[in-house]
């Protein structure tokens, strides 16, 4: 079943409240009808709750009216507010109402004048006299029994003058007999039993008279009394097992003996159940009789609040009964018509299914599968869309990070697209020219023609050889002066995209070339050092020996001219020497042996040879004690302090030249903060680098110093490279201004198995 909207649940829960309450309602109504029919019949109940019970039927019969006020008030609502259905809810509502109104209202009327005229016929002259003459006829039968009994018993107490007290039991047996008594007793005026025949002899304690009756018997000589009707009579009593007359005589002595106690005889006689029933019968109906006529008013209103509250509930039960079989007949019109609202609107959530059998139902079904079909196939829609999306996303998310440049052309040229690694490459803010031609943007107008005129020439060779794409290498921002310092060298791809796009791929591979012109020189180095270095000892030792066989045969003009002759060129054979042993140790550079060294031991053990030096360049050192060994040639490692030292000096000392304050260099070594690496860094205070030769700082013979070859930094770059280091090169800003330069290297730990790649956040540069 379809899930239910907010509203839909709502009115719902609405429902279920009204259910409830008129349920719980109708049932105290028909307890309070239960409760007035059984007060009708119980006296003492209808005088003891008639003020709750009445005023219970207040607050039912205001509560049904509050209930059927509030449901018209609804049904008024919603036809004020032109919601579907109202007007057949309110017809169906009146239909109801009529049906249940006009005849509950007649029955009202014609109950109300039977039970008023009912109630005052109960009340006739002729019945009361009847129920007087009844209970007088009762109580005569009855005392004429008690009479009867009462002379009997005094004959009988003759017999017993002459009858000792030892010998008595046996007359009073013969006495009960004669009577057809059930208990015969003699008693003395004390009260002490002397004998007793009938129920009385298993009887540890017999009722015995009173001293009054002792003193009635004495003056009247018997009595005799009912026992067991005013028990019987009390309202809502059980009657006794059986009522019985009881009389009391004296027994005379024969002789007159002053001192001799009196005897009393005591015979009771069960009366007939009979005439106990009638006499009770006559007599409860006469107080029943008086009591409601008494009550007569009260009683009618009774009747009349029990006959207004069926009516109430017959007109409530017709109300709710219209409001429900309306509901359940416009309900399933309602439910279409909010669902075509809904889907007319876009949305197709499920709609509210009825699970009733008839027509109204199985459209309502229909229509939630037609609406769930349409949701469905939506579905399916946003998912491609969705993926496409997706796709797309991870395309973007693809080219922003590749480091290739791709740059997507129309026909004429114009840019449509760009990636971050095309500016990247080009050095150009390609994003800002998207929708312009390639060659207009500032710096790329020939590289741009270019590309027009390859793509032109494949669309040519496509139609003939049956290519897909094109392969060319360019080089950017050259001055056209032999090698350029800035210059961007780059490999381009081009294809045809369909629609008519074109698709450019290139990829910067300045690094790639110079590592091609290091290998280059390092052969020309190899060739020079061997074609050089030959003659340079046959020319020393020839000036030596000739400055030897000129010693004191000259003139001293001419014998000066000549050792400052021979000085130079040993000079210059000594500067050629060094010259060539850099190319050597550039060229014949051995393979690294790595093994575990102490990082900071080294750095100390080199930083001793710089102890003594008369440099006024400070040298610091600043060593964390946390770095453990690293993977290296001690050599090696050692031979790239030694260059980033003298450079670093070197750097420090030209800047420090014209000024008075004296530069600084600090050696620096750090545990990376993932413990996976450990950082070199030499800083200096010079001048720092221009940006031209910080692009291509560690290619061989290119130097910003007055003397020296430019191989110091691509002698320690090819180092780095043998160990698996990264290298960095920048200047240090302070301030937003140059404060020196610093190299940096990131070395992997003894415990790795391979050199791990430097490219990672422990290989970051620090701030100087």
């Amino acid at each position: 079943m379809a899930t239910l909207s907010p509203a839909a649940r709502r009115s719902r829960a609405v429902r279920w409240a009204i259910g409830v309450v008129a349920f719980l309602v109708s049932a105290i109504g028909l307890v309070l009808m239960f409760l007035l029919a059984q007060a009708t019949n119980n006296r003492a109940f209808y005088e003891q709750n008639y003020a709750r019970l009445f005023g219970i039927n207040v607050v039912v019969a205001t509560a049904l009216v509050l209930i059927i006020g509030w449901v018209a008030f609804r049904l008024l609502r919603r036809l004020q507010q032109g919601k579907f259905g109202s007007r057949l809810l309110i017809k169906l509502a009146a239909i109801f109402a009529l049906v249940g109104v006009v005849p509950g209202a007649l029955v009202y009327l014609v109950s109300y004048q039977f039970v008023a005229r009912s109630i005052e016929s109960w009340f006739d002259v002729k019945v009361e006299g009847a129920l007087d003459a009844g209970l007088n006829l009762g109580r005569a039968t009855l005392d004429s029994l008690s009479d009867d009994l009462m002379n009997k018993t005094r004959i009988a107490s003759a017999q017993l003058a002459e009858v000792p007290d030892t010998s008595s039991g046996l007359a009073l047996e013969r006495l009960r007999d004669q009577l057809d008594a059930s208990n015969v007793v003699l008693w003395t005026a004390s009260g002490q039993l002397i004998a007793g025949a009938g129920s009385s002899r298993f009887q540890l304690n017999p009722d015995r008279p009173t001293p009054q009756q002792f003193r009635q018997v004495r003056a009247d000589r018997a009595i005799a009394h009912i026992e067991g009707l005013d028990e019987a009579a009390a309202p809502g009593a059980a009657p006794p097992p059986a009522a019985s007359v009881r009389a009391l005589a004296l027994v005379q002595r024969a002789n007159f003996e002053f001192d001799a106690e009196p005897r009393f005889l005591q015979v009771t006689k069960p009366l007939p159940p009979a005439v106990v029933a009638n006499a009770l019968a006559v007599q409860e109906a006469n107080r029943e009789y008086q009591e409601r006529a008494l009550a007569r008013q009260g009683l009618r209103r009774m009747y009349i609040g029990t006959l207004t509250l069926t009516l109430f509930l017959s007109v409530f039960g017709a109300v709710l009964l219209a409001v429900l079989f309306g509901t359940q007949l416009a309900r399933p019109l309602l439910v279409l018509a909010d669902g075509v609202r809904q889907v007319a609107a876009g949305d197709l959530r499920p709609t509210t299914v009825l699970q009733s059998k008839d027509e109204l139902g199985g459209l309502t079904r229909s229509f939630a599968v037609m609406t769930q079909q349409l949701s469905d196939a939506r579905g399916a829609v946003e998912k491609t869309m969705g993926q496409l999306d997706a796709a797309r996303a991870n395309l973007q998310t693809i080219l922003d990070n590749l480091t290739s440049g791709v740059i997507v052309l129309d026909a004429a040229g114009t840019v449509l697209s760009t990636n971050p690694g095309a500016t990247r490459v080009l050095r150009a803010p390609l994003a800002a020219f998207e929708g312009q031609k390639l060659f207009d943007v500032p710096g790329l107008e020939s590289f741009g023609r270019a590309v027009v005129q390859q793509f032109e020439e494949f669309q040519i060779e496509r139609s003939q050889h049956g290519l897909d794409h094109w392969q060319h290498a360019f080089e950017l921002h050259a001055t056209g002066e032999g090698l350029s310092q800035d210059a961007v060298n780059i490999i381009a791809r081009g294809a045809e995209l369909p629609g008519g796009a074109r698709l450019l791929v290139f990829d910067d591979i300045s690094e790639i070339v110079s590592a091609q012109r290091a290998q280059a020189w390092g052969e020309v180095a190899r060739r020079l050092a061997h074609e050089i270095k030959n003659p340079l000892t046959p020319i020393q030792l020839s000036a030596e020996r000739l400055q030897i066989k000129l010693a004191g045969k000259l003139e001293p003009t001419e014998d000066a001219i000549v050792n400052k002759s021979v000085k130079t060129i040993v000079d210059q054979v000594d500067a050629m020497k060094r010259l060539v042993n850099e190319f050597r140790d550039y060229a014949r550079l051995p393979a690294a042996d790595l093994k575990p060294i102490d990082l900071n031991a080294l750095v100390g053990d080199v930083l001793q040879l710089y102890a003594h030096q008369s440099s006024p360049i400070a040298l610091h050192s600043e060593l964390d004690e946390r770095c453990p060994p690293i993977r290296g040639d001690a050599q090696q490692i050692r031979q790239i302090i030694h260059n980033l030292l003298q450079n670093a000096q070197d750097a420090a000392e030209a800047r420090s030249a014209g000024a008075d304050s004296h530069g600084e260099v600090i050696v620096r070594t750090r545990l990376a903060d993932s413990g996976q690496r450990v950082r070199l860094t030499v800083l200096d205070s010079g001048p720092g680098f221009a940006e031209k030769i910080l692009k291509r700082a560690f290619e061989p013979y290119v130097t910003t110093k007055t003397k020296g070859t430019g191989l110091g930094l691509a002698v320690v770059k090819k180092i780095a490279d043998e160990h698996g280091a990264r290298i960095e090169l920048s200047n240090r800003l302070v301030d937003g201004s140059v404060a020196g330069a610093q190299v940096s290297l990131s070395f992997a730990l003894a415990g790795e198995s391979r050199p791990v790649p430097a490219y990672t956040e422990d290989s970051k540069p620090s701030s100087a």
